[in-house]
């Protein structure tokens, strides 16, 4: 175990954040490395691959659900010393991993055609997209308990054996894709279907590696021995901290879908441009996000410790953090922006979605380096419902808004770009005034018995 409770609270973020980034960037990878070998079939299949990415929003969703209570739980557990209450939530959090896994195969199998049917342009892409959810569901089931392990180690502070093993599977990905898809070597290429299946074949040994690797760490958490019986108040309080989280994520996949609606009449190409531009911006944006992933460990451990000031400091510390990383990522897509989305497309009118999105919602980031920072930690403090709160403003603000514009003449795609900056800033200051409410209220608290103590 890492004790944040002593040392820089920056050097502790920075020092969770590289590795973190660098195994979030390498996920991403999975993506990018499929979108690359199916573009070679066409803009139909690559505005199906993209749109079916937007089944993997869902599960990460759930996935977050499980791992930001598992992170908050451990990290307050070990801070507080107490190892079996956190090997507890260990057990606990991966029999809702289980759960989840069933409950995405069955509603994968049985509402994924019926997603794409209702976003896509054209049959085509229709039929790319299902082929690519139906492979996947595999390795979309198994990044369950994938993030059940991962989280355990991150509460502890220890983040280098996940990006480890991010690496590894994402290097076996690439291997996989050609030949799965384009057939290198077996002269059977799979096409799509290939994509997928490298996709779940990826995970798979990812999951076995790092099972492995908690299994040998007796001195962080006990290793389940079986199936643990249903603990009633360690799941309660791991849903309610963890549901508020995967609803934020529920509303990126409503508003992605969203848009996907809304720009279907402009055709494949402009669904492609998004698609494309989207994973660009999910690899830009990945050194903040792992910012805003450290910050529930380290402020955790320090509320589970009963330190108030390194709590606040923590995310002081990460808004400076989240504005120089999205200041960074804005400066290369407002440069170099055709350059990644040149890599996957070359149909022109595809070039200039892709390209404008990332011009114009690259303003976005500054307000989002905001909510990541204050998300975070909303987790450490156990209380994410003002998090969703704040991400719910995004309906109103850019959702209806949009939906509107649609019904008018002279709609233009810009337009849901321009919204989109709008809404994001809205959010950020809302989530500024939530997370001061709540720091003042939860660390006031924390202060009080050490203040009576002294006295």
């Amino acid at each position: 175990m890492r004790d944040l409770t002593q040392g820089s609270i920056r050097g502790h973020l920075i020092a969770m954040a590289i590795p973190i980034t660098v195994g979030m960037l390498v996920q991403t990878l999975y993506l990018m490395v499929d979108l690359y070998f199916v573009s070679g079939l066409g803009k139909e299949a690559v505005a199906g691959v993209a749109a079916a990415g937007n089944v993997s929003l869902i599960v990460l969703a759930l996935t977050q659900m499980l791992a930001v209570g598992t992170v908050s739980l451990v990290a307050n557990a070990l801070g507080a010393k107490d190892k079996p209450r956190a090997s507890r939530v260990f057990e606990q959090a991966m029999l809702l991993g289980l759960a989840c896994m069933i409950a995405t195969l069955a509603l994968g199998l049985g509402a994924g055609p019926v997603y794409m049917r209702a976003v896509a342009a054209d049959t085509a892409i229709a039929q790319a997209g299902v082929t690519f959810i139906l492979w996947s569901l595999p390795g979309f089931a198994l990044q369950f308990v994938l993030a059940v392990a991962g989280s355990v180690l991150r509460g502890a502070g220890i983040t280098k054996p996940g990006m480890v093993v991010q690496v590894s599977t994402v290097g076996l990905n690439i291997l996989l894709a050609p030949v799965l898809i384009a057939g290198w070597g077996t002269h059977h290429p799979l096409g799509i279907a290939g994509a997928g299946l490298a996709t779940s074949l990826s995970v798979a040994a990812g999951l076995v590696i790092l099972l492995g690797y908690l299994g040998r760490l007796g001195t962080l958490v006990t290793f389940p021995r079986g199936l643990a019986r249903p603990d009633v108040a360690i799941l309660g309080r791991m849903l309610r901290i963890g549901l508020p989280a995967g609803g934020e994520f529920m509303i990126m996949v409503l508003l992605n879908s969203a848009i996907y609606a809304l720009i279907a009449d402009f055709g494949a190409a402009a669904q492609a441009g998004f698609g494309i531009a989207g994973r660009v911006l999910q690899a830009l944006l990945m050194p903040a996000m792992a910012i805003s992933f450290a910050v529930p460990a380290v402020a955790g451990q320090n509320f589970g410790g009963r330190q108030p000031v390194r709590v606040s400091e923590t995310l002081r510390q990460a808004l400076v953090l989240e504005t120089l990383a999205m200041a960074l990522t804005f400066a290369v897509c407002q440069h170099w922006a055709p350059v990644p989305v040149g890599w996957f497309t070359d149909d022109p009118r595809a070039v200039e979605a892709g390209v404008t999105i990332l011009r114009v919602i690259s303003w976005n980031f500054f307000g989002t380096g905001v909510v990541f920072a204050c998300s975070g930690m909303f987790q450490a403090m156990g209380n994410t419902l003002p998090a969703l709160l704040s991400s719910m403003t995004r309906l109103v603000t850019f959702l209806l808004p949009a939906l509107w514009l649609h019904t008018r003449g002279g709609f233009a795609l810009v337009d849901v770009w321009h919204l989109s900056v709008a809404s994001a800033f809205l959010q950020a200051l809302l989530s500024l005034v939530l997370v001061r409410r709540q720091m003042g209220a939860r660390l006031g608290a924390l202060a009080a018995p050490a203040a009576a103590a002294e006295t």
